[in-house]
């Protein structure tokens, strides 16, 4: 398989420290074409496009996860504002809710949100947009700042909700991101959704170093490793792989506005 677009990892977490080199320069080989490196954070976001400024297959996504919600200043809002006008980066994100966590207080995480659609809006930027426990309230933002027109706007990654709910994300002109959690024994929903959804509202991520997809569960997650939640989802759609990594990889280029 080749041609694949991972549109989610996080290449600057620790996990990568030893080997981050070897590890990105050995993607292509595997057939990945280019790979979303996202922040959690404004110095997370800085080292995602040195990567991206390193190695072209590599673009970057710069914002605050809502694990780091908490720590935003407003003069974080500057400086990120300052990072959306770098030429690598092309979306905001990391960005959403995550109430499962809790590691910032709920209502700052919604405000930290609310002013990151904000400066996508403004920036004209792509957002990609975490949401764990916490559907209704990510709904409430996502329909306030949905853009005129039917052109895609973000990718709601590492999809777990309803087939009902990801028709609404649909709606709001949203595409969605699936990962390793496909290939779990447990997680028959969000492969039910990803084999239902239409073709150009789906994307392939990994969330490198996390979800690491089987029969790899449990080690550290790569780029390479994402060829095994393209054939699980292949195949419950009734497609060849190769289809699937060439149509996913049309859509994250379309989603971030990169030309092929």
């Amino acid at each position: 398989m080749t041609g694949i677009f991972d549109s989610h990892a996080h290449y600057t977490d620790h996990r990568f420290s030893d080997d981050l080199g070897t590890v990105l320069d050995s993607l292509p080989a595997q057939g990945v074409h280019a790979v979303l490196c996202c922040g959690s954070d404004l110095a997370d976001s800085r080292a995602a496009l040195r990567l991206a400024d390193q190695r072209p297959w590599i673009f970057a996504a710069c914002g605050v996860h809502p694990h780091e919600a908490a720590m935003a200043s407003e003069a974080d809002y500057a400086a990120l504002r300052e990072l959306l006008r770098a030429e690598r980066c092309v979306a905001v994100g990391e960005i959403g809710l995550d109430y499962h966590y809790d590691f910032s207080p709920r209502a700052v995480q919604f405000d930290v949100f609310r002013r990151q659609l904000a400066l996508a809006a403004e920036a004209a930027l792509p957002v990609v947009v975490h949401d764990r426990e916490a559907h209704e309230d990510t709904l409430r933002l996502l329909r306030e700042f949905r853009p005129q027109g039917g052109a895609p706007w973000g990718v709601v990654h590492c999809f777990s909700g309803s087939l009902e709910m990801a028709k609404e994300l649909l709606a709001l002109g949203l595409l969605l991101g699936f990962g390793g959690a496909v290939t779990f024994r447990n997680a028959r929903k969000p492969l039910a959704v990803a084999a239902e959804i239409p073709l150009d509202r789906l994307l392939l991520e990994t969330d490198a170093p996390y979800m690491t997809p089987e029969p790899f569960r449990g080690r550290r997650c790569d780029s390479g490793h994402i060829r095994w939640t393209a054939e699980k989802i292949a195949e419950a759609r009734g497609m060849e792989a190769q289809e699937l990594a060439d149509a996913t990889r049309q859509n994250a280029h379309h989603l971030f506005r990169i030309p092929e």
